[in-house]
This record gives C-alpha cells, sequence and structure tokens, in this order.
C-alpha cells in the first residue's frame, strides 16, 4: 500500500474546485499538498499551535439547505450567507456595489485573486485553493460611498464537515467600504477555512469587523492578504469570543506612500480553547502609519498566542509602527505567547512593540469591593474595562453593543 501523508489523508473525501482558477494555482495548491505536510511546532509560524487533532479529522465537503442557516444578522443592509462553504442566499443590489459569484467571473477578474499569497508553502491557502467551491468577487465602484454595512455570515453546520471559501474585495479609487463578518458554528468536527483578498486602491477605505463565535468542537483558520495603493485606510477589527480553535493569518502589504492600517483584535478564552493571531504588516512606500493593538483575556486551562511582525523595507522612510499586546491571565493554568517583532532597514523611521502579561490587579479589586461591589462584579467591571480599549475601536453601534452582550452571556459578567 502506497504510503501518503497526513495532509493526504486529511483531503482524500474533497471535491476539486470547479472554479476557473489559473491553471498555475491548481497546479501550485496540487504540488504543495502532493510535497508538504501537516506543519509541527518545529515549525516557527506554528511554534505555539499544535495541528494534530486537526489533522486527525476525516472530513467531508456537504451542501445543505438555506433553512438550516441560524446566524442572526446585525443590520438589515446588504447580507450574503455562506454555508459550509456554500453560497445559501444572496444580497438585495446595493448602489455603487457589484458583488458576483467565483462561478459567475470573468477569467480577467480571477486572475486578481492570490497574487500576493504564496501557495507553494502554505497547506491551508492550498487546500482552500483547490477545495474551494464557491466564492464572492465584491466590487466597490469608484468614488463610491456605500450606506450602511455590509454582512458576511459565514457558517459551519453538521458534523465531520469541511467548509472552505473565497472573498476577493476590491475597493476602487476614492470609494468606502464597511463590512461585517460574522463565524458561527452548529454541529461536531467543524473546519471552517475562509481566505479574504482585499484590494484598496488609490484614496480608498475600507472598514472590517471580524466576530469569531463558533462552537467548542469547531477549528476555524481565517486568512486575510490586503494591498493598498496610495493614501488609502485600512481597519481590521477581530473579535474572537468563542470556538474550539482559532487561528488569524493576516497579511497586510502597503505598496503606496501616506497609507494608514490598523490592526485591532480581542480574544476572550476559556476552558481549553486556544487562540492563535498571526499579523504581517510590510511597509515599502514612505510616509506611512500602522498601529496593532491585541488584548487578551484568559481563564481555565485555555492558550493564547500573539505573533506580531513589522517589516520596515529600505525606501519606506518616515514611517510610525507599532504594536501592543496586553493579556491578562484569569487561572493558573491559562497561558499565552506573545512575540511581536520588527524588522527594519529604513534610518527615519518610529517603530516601537510591547507586551505584557499578568493577572488582575488585586488592590483595584479590594477598592471596588470596599465601595459595595461583589467580588464578581468587581473583577467583571474590571476585565470589561481592560478589553473596552479595543471594543471602543469599533466604528459602528450596533457591532459594539453586539459584542459586549455576547461577552456578557458567554462569560458570565455582569452587564
Amino acid at each position: 500500500m502506497e504510503n501518503i501523508s497526513k495532509i493526504q489523508a486529511f483531503a482524500s473525501k474533497f471535491k476539486e474546485t470547479n472554479l476557473a482558477f489559473t491553471p498555475t494555482s491548481i497546479a501550485d495548491a496540487k504540488n504543495t499538498l502532493l510535497h508538504l505536510d501537516f506543519p509541527t511546532t518545529k515549525t516557527e509560524f506554528w511554534k505555539y499551535t499544535r495541528l494534530a487533532k486537526l489533522a486527525q479529522l476525516r472530513l467531508n465537503q456537504e451542501k445543505i439547505r438555506e433553512n438550516e442557516q441560524v446566524v442572526a444578522p446585525l443590520t438589515d443592509n446588504g447580507i450574503v450567507r455562506i454555508t459550509n462553504g456554500y453560497i445559501t442566499s444572496f444580497s438585495k443590489e446595493i448602489a455603487g456595489l457589484t458583488i458576483t459569484p467565483f462561478s459567475k467571473c470573468s477569467e480577467q477578474q480571477l486572475s486578481l485573486i492570490g497574487k500576493k499569497a504564496d501557495l507553494k508553502q502554505n497547506i491551508f491557502l492550498a487546500l482552500n485553493t483547490l477545495y474551494s467551491q464557491e466564492g464572492l468577487f465584491i466590487e466597490v465602484e469608484e468614488n463610491a460611498q456605500i450606506e450602511g454595512v455590509f454582512q458576511l455570515l459565514f457558517h459551519a453546520h453538521g458534523e465531520n464537515c469541511f467548509a472552505p471559501f473565497r472573498v476577493f474585495i476590491h475597493v476602487k479609487k476614492g470609494s468606502a467600504f464597511k463590512l461585517i463578518q460574522q463565524f458561527t458554528a452548529s454541529g461536531e468536527h467543524l473546519f471552517s477555512l475562509p481566505i479574504v483578498e482585499y484590494l484598496v486602491e488609490e484614496n480608498a477605505r475600507i472598514s472590517c469587523d471580524k466576530l469569531q463565535m463558533e462552537n467548542a468542537s469547531s477549528f476555524l483558520l481565517c486568512e486575510d492578504y490586503s494591498i493598498q495603493k496610495r493614501n488609502s485606510t485600512v481597519l481590521l477589527n477581530t473579535f474572537s469570543i468563542s470556538g474550539a480553535w482559532v487561528r488569524n493569518n493576516s497579511s497586510f502589504l502597503i505598496e503606496g506612500e501616506n497609507c494608514e492600517t490598523n490592526l485591532n483584535g480581542a480574544y476572550l478564552l476559556k476552558d481549553l480553547q486556544h487562540l492563535d493571531n498571526h499579523t504581517i504588516v510590510d511597509h515599502i512606500a514612505p510616509h506611512c502609519n500602522s498601529n496593532e493593538l491585541y488584548k487578551g483575556i484568559l481563564s481555565g486551562k485555555s492558550t493564547g498566542v500573539f505573533n506580531g511582525k513589522v517589516f520596515v523595507r529600505p525606501n519606506a522612510q518616515k514611517i510610525s509602527a507599532f504594536q501592543s499586546n496586553a493579556n491578562v491571565l484569569l487561572s493558573d493554568d491559562a497561558s499565552v505567547n506573545s512575540k511581536p517583532e520588527l524588522e527594519i532597514y529604513a534610518n527615519d523611521v518610529k517603530c516601537s512593540h510591547g507586551s505584557t502579561t499578568g493577572q488582575l490587579d488585586e488592590n483595584a479589586v479590594f477598592y471596588l469591593r470596599a465601595r459595595g461591589l461583589s467580588e464578581k462584579s468587581a473583577r467583571s467591571l474590571i476585565t470589561q474595562a481592560f478589553i473596552a480599549e479595543v471594543v471602543d475601536k469599533v466604528e459602528q453601534k450596533e457591532v459594539r453593543d453586539f459584542i459586549k452582550n455576547k461577552l456578557v452571556e458567554l462569560h458570565d459578567w455582569t452587564n
């Protein structure tokens, strides 16, 4: 019997895509899965995140009926529902916005996909490319100011399900676009693998809030790839609220001058949950600003990872780049690995990074209790205040309120 790798066994029941990706992309994806396997903790990029439990799963790709979709939208603006990697309902038309399934895209549109992603070194990008059954091409017209917030509602449902999906968002010159991505799951042994690419043209702006709320039996791996042109702005807020295993790989290439890039994240972990945030911000043009703020609260035997890396290339003078990661451990068994990094090849820059991990300030707890709060209320108030700095980065009030209410619900905080 021929020996096959773990990744080949893992993918043995998957259906190869019929989407018209370039022949080179398909060939590269197949070659990657043939010659690479699941990374181990000896691989630096996966040093603190184990893949053994995921690798043992034997999953299928199952299309289900729309009425099994349970994700509730936050607003009544444009909505696309994606269940198990298939589009199950489509948005109403919105002026200035064109939404096209990959299966109906032109070759020219599909040729834009995956240009800055390295298929030859990333097995999960290869899995997504080779096995995605559908995707979305979202195009914002030049100078369009899209009203309201557009929503992508991702849901995984059933048992032993693999749900890959691909999104490409083209924000054209002078336009503005607001996006919410919600991730939920209901069922057992689910693996969602969404990959979102952003092309943000000159003087354009996009803000995206990602709400990750999967269940205690699900795996979620999100990859984001962003390219920014001159004078553009990107805001990405990621809230990892629940889910057994969550990994976020975010890569931002800043090609144009005078760009603004803001990445914020909050993760609230308990029990045996695991969360890993990996960010790369690559400055190749001068006169740009990037800011990263990630905060975590961990209890039980949960584990967290933050690995943020900023590159400042030789021509990227007059750059300001800042990273901050702060964590509070609510139990002796919770742990976090934090590794902010700077790699600087220019000499006229302002760059800094910082990382702190500790427990709640017992003096502050005592102070609040002395003024009439119960111990539970005191600890709840302090943890909410700690995470509020990230929540306040969200521009949409309905999203801020949803996050606050969900945290109260899931983590038994007093409201």
